[in-house]
């Protein structure tokens, strides 16, 4: 511990640097602050040792715990800061102010909803994680990037009002604003709930994901990749682990996306759909409960960001180059960007689970939870999403993008800078999985566990040349879906249609309903406008004992809804 630090949240010194970021014309100066604020965070997260909650603020009579530090907030808090160096680093090429400055504003919220101890902290910066992330999709600057920031910010905010909303009934009832354990009973429990299955992707909730991230920026998709939906698996773990559902909602979201990335064309959608496969096994963990799946969980998070961070990081790179991440446009790449081929590989076959790699010792830990639990089934369906993994993460993505035909395009390697990024994400997958240990240390409940056994390697194994095996076998006999332009549709088409057909016809009734209205009572209305206006406007009688009647009339309508909001307040 350092004395001269204090105690406070690391998640102002990351904000702080977003604003300054933000401020700055000089491109040199917001590179070095984007640098030196994860650094100093991580300063700040080592400085503590020991739990308990810092940085209390008193405002307004009520107390904001601002920095909780303990077994649950420290590994996701770290993490989070990683995945803040990492996207500085990535992005030191790209001269886009606002990206820089919303970039760090967005990581400094999602570490400040980590670090949060009560409800209404925690919705602070639940909003500001979504106001501030939709600038990294809009600053792609196209109309589809646009309407797509819009769909997302608008169901961001829905889980931000509905975390509100919840947080009230719950506080009301129960005397505390507390954020530990809800439950589904609880009041407001479901309100709450609900608001981190947004977040999280929940089936049938989950089509944002795969609108909005492949439509952000280059640099924008990476860092979006690591804490908005983690963020809501850590909300679910600390409120509602051990609620059953969830096992079984994780074990749909493992499944489903499997089949529409098998058939996407966009290989950054690919990894969109990836990640919905991915966060089903942290769902799972949290909905078992116990301390090995709490553990696995948080493993997964941690080890999830770093190497999808890899995975976006390698196609913006090929994005950046070649100008496109259709599958159907690439191949043969691996001659002109061999570096971002070898970090790609290693991506790949860390969220496949290969041994001595990160994905491998940290997966491990839900299936053995699943499986000590008696879930047989979902466990079952954890072990066909393993093997989809490697054939849409693991297979399908350096395949199509480095091999495959050759497309003839010949560019250059990416920028120093994002082959340093994916160079430092390479080395903690392969590190984490040949160390294991390390990670273990942190994780929030002391569990001893070993996994590398001789029959989890051997099944491991077993299942990832099965996959490879089918993959190939698939590819040489052409009944693999061919990698063709196309637009696949998901299930946010039935309710985009029918709200579209809904808000049409709603809007056609609302416009006659409005002129009939108009027509039958325009000459009433006319007659009490011209009274109003003979009372109110400047030559009318309430200006002739008032300087302004203007003034008046704000002062009037102002004081009349202070009125009101004091009245129903009350």
């Amino acid at each position: 511990m350092i004395d001269a630090l204090p105690l406070i949240s690391p998640a102002f010194v990351v904000i702080l640097g977003g604003l300054i970021c933000g401020l700055l014309p000089w491109y040199g100066v917001r590179k070095g602050v984007s640098l030196a604020a994860p650094l100093l965070a991580a300063l700040l997260w080592f400085n503590v040792d020991q739990t308990g909650v810092f940085g209390a603020i008193e405002a307004a009579g009520f107390t904001f715990e601002t920095f909780r530090f303990d077994g649950l907030s420290r590994i996701w808090g770290l993490v989070f800061i990683l995945a803040t160096f990492l996207n500085s680093v990535y992005g030191l090429h790209d001269r886009d102010r606002l990206q820089d400055s919303t970039a760090l504003v967005y990581a400094g919220a999602g570490l400040g909803a980590v670090f949060a101890g009560d409800l209404l902290t925690l919705f602070f910066f639940w909003e500001l994680t979504a106001v501030s992330s939709v600038f990294l999709i809009w600053a792609s600057r196209n109309p589809a990037a646009f309407r797509a920031g819009l769909r997302y910010l608008a169901i961001h905010v829905l889980s931000g009002v509905m975390l509100l909303a919840g947080s009230i009934i719950f506080a009301t009832e129960t005397g505390s604003w507390a954020f530990n354990e809800i439950g589904l009973d609880a009041p407001g429990g479901l309100l709450i709930f609900l608001a981190f299955g947004i977040k999280c992707a929940f089936p049938l909730l989950h089509n944002w994901l795969q609108d909005a991230y492949p439509k952000s920026t280059i640099v924008g998709a990476v860092i979006l990749s690591a804490f908005t939906t983690k963020l809501a698996v850590y909300a679910l773990a600390r409120s509602f682990a051990g609620t059953e559902i969830l096992i079984y909602i994780g074990a749909v979201m493992t499944a489903f996306p499997v089949f529409f990335a098998v058939i996407e064309n966009d290989l950054r959608k690919v990894l969109a759909y990836s990640l919905n496969n991915q966060l089903g096994f942290m769902v799972v963990g949290v909905g078992v409960g116990t301390g090995l799946a709490l553990n696995g969980a948080a493993a997964h998070a941690f080890v999830h960001i770093i190497y999808k961070a890899l995975l976006f990081m390698s196609m913006g790179a090929v994005l950046h180059r070649v100008g496109t991440v259709k599958a159907s446009e690439l191949g043969g790449l691996y001659k002109s960007m061999p570096f971002t081929a070898v970090f790609c590989i290693i991506g790949a076959m860390s969220i496949s689970a290969f041994p001595l790699l990160s994905g491998f010792v940290a997966k491990s830990l839900t299936l053995a939870a699943t499986a000590q639990e008696g879930h047989w089934l979902v466990w079952l369906v954890l072990v066909f999403a393993s093997a989809g993994v490697l054939e849409h993460s693991g297979i399908k993505i350096p395949y199509f993008a480095f091999f495959a035909h050759d497309s003839g395009k010949r560019v250059q390697e990416a920028p120093w800078n994002m082959l340093l990024a994916m160079g430092l994400a390479a080395f903690l997958c392969v590190f984490i999985g040949v160390f294991p240990q390390y990670l273990y240390a942190i994780l929030p409940f002391d569990y001893g566990y070993q996994p590398y056994t001789f029959d989890h390697i051997v099944g491991q194994m077993q299942l990832l040349i099965a996959a490879m095996f089918a993959f190939s076998l698939l590819m040489r006999l052409g009944l693999y879906p061919a990698e063709r332009p196309s637009v696949n549709l998901d299930t946010d088409w039935f309710y985009r249609r029918v709200g579209d057909g809904f808000f049409r016809w709603a809007w056609l009734m609302s416009d006659r309903l409005m002129a009939s209205i108009g027509n039958r009572f325009g000459a009433a209305g006319r007659k009490i406008s011209g009274k109003l206006f003979n009372l109110f406007s400047p030559a009318g009688a309430l200006s002739r004992d008032v300087p302004s009647g203007i003034l008046a009339i704000w002062t009037s309508v102002l004081l009349g809804l202070v009125m009101l909001i004091a009245y129903f307040a009350g």
